[in-house]
C-alpha cells in the first residue's frame, strides 16, 4: 500500500511553557494522504518553507539566567536579527551558555535551520545545566533537525533528550513523528502508547497514533483513537483531517466532506487547513484510487 507523504505542519506560535515541553509545535505530523494519497511531497515542503520559524520566549527550562539572556530571547519575536547581533555580541564578551543559545535560536528563527539544530545538540551535550534543561535544548534541536526535513538527525536528538528525561511525554511524540517521517511507523507507535500512559489525555498523540495505525493497515484502532481525540477535543483540525481519511477509506466520502470541511474552518490559514483543501479537491475530481 501507498503510505501517502508526510504534511509540513504549521510552524505556530503557542509553546508549551512546562519543563520539557515541546517548543516547536505542529512540524510534520504522520499524514498528508488524502482520497488517494496522490498529495504531493513537493507541496508539502512548499507549506514548510513558506511558514516563518517559531520565536523562542523567555520560558523554562533554561540552559543560563540572568538579564542578558532575558533580554536576548525576549528579541526573537519580533527582531531575531537583533537577537543574533546581540547574541553574537555577546559570545565574543564571554556570554557562555546563554549567549550559544540565543545565537541557535536566532539561527532557526532566521531560517537557518541546520546551523541553529548543530549548535544545540553541541550545547546540549557540554552543558553542566541541568538534566531537564539539556533535554529540552535537544528537543528544540531535534524539531530544528525536523523543520530542516532531516528525520534521522531528529530522531537522535530526541533519543538523547530522551536518555536525560525519559518519562517526558513531549520528547516522546518529538522522536515518535521522527520516526513516522522514517516510514518506522511501529517504533512511532511504541513511543506514541508510552506518551499516552504517562499522560492519558493528549489528542496530538491520539491523533498521531491514529494515523501511524492507519499506515499499518490497523484502521479499527486508528478509528478508536481518532474517536478518543474527538471526545477530547471535538474542534481539533488535526483530527478531523485523519478521520475524514479514515472515513474516506471506508467508502463515507460525505463523511470525509464534513469533517475536512469543518477542519478548514476551524484552522483557517494552516498546513491542516491546505491539506484539506487538497484531499477535498482529490475526492471531487474522483473516482477514488488507493
Amino acid at each position: 500500500m501507498n503510505k501517502g507523504v508526510l504534511i509540513a505542519g504549521t510552524v505556530m506560535t503557542a509553546l508549551a511553557a512546562a519543563a520539557g515541553g515541546t517548543w516547536w509545535m505542529g512540524y510534520p505530523a504522520y499524514s498528508a494522504a488524502g482520497p488517494d494519497e496522490a498529495a504531493s511531497a513537493s507541496t508539502a515542503q512548499t507549506t514548510a518553507e513558506d511558514q516563518t520559524p517559531l520565536p523562542i520566549p523567555p520560558v523554562p527550562p533554561r540552559i543560563a539566567e540572568g538579564a542578558d539572556y532575558d533580554r536576548c530571547l525576549s528579541m526573537l519575536n519580533a527582531d531575531p536579527a537583533g537577537a543574533y547581533a546581540f547574541a553574537d555580541a555577546w559570545i565574543a564578551t564571554g556570554g557562555g551558555e546563554g549567549a550559544v543559545h540565543c545565537l541557535a535560536l536566532a539561527d532557526v528563527a532566521q531560517g537557518d535551520v541546520e546551523t541553529g539544530a548543530e549548535a544545540m545538540d553541541k550545547l546540549a551535550g557540554s552543558s553542566k545545566a541541568p538534566a531537564t534543561a539539556r533535554a529540552a535544548v535537544y528537543g528544540q534541536a531535534g524539531q530544528a533537525w525536523l523543520m530542516a526535513r532531516a528525520p534521522d538527525r531528529a530522531f537522535a536528538s530526541a533519543t538523547l533528550a530522551l536518555s536525560l528525561t525519559p518519562d517526558d511525554p513531549d520528547l516522546l511524540i518529538d522522536r515518535s513523528i521522527a520516526s513516522a517521517n522514517l516510514d518506522r511507523y511501529q517504533d512511532a507507535l511504541d513511543d506514541l502508547t508510552r506518551a499516552l500512559d504517562l499522560d492519558p489525555r493528549r489528542p496530538d498523540a491520539l491523533v498521531f497514533r491514529s494515523s501511524a495505525w492507519r499506515h499499518l493497515d490497523q484502521p479499527d484502532l486508528a478509528r478508536d483513537d481518532i474517536d478518543r481525540a474527538l471526545a477530547q477535543d471535538p474542534d481539533n483540525a488535526d483530527a478531523l483531517l485523519e478521520r475524514g481519511i479514515l472515513l474516506q477509506r471506508r467508502g463515507d466520502r460525505e463523511g470525509a466532506r464534513q469533517d475536512w470541511e469543518r477542519a478548514m474552518a476551524l484552522a483557517p490559514d494552516t498546513a491542516t487547513a491546505d491539506l484539506a483543501q487538497q484531499n477535498l479537491q482529490l475526492l471531487e475530481a474522483g473516482p477514488d484510487r488507493r
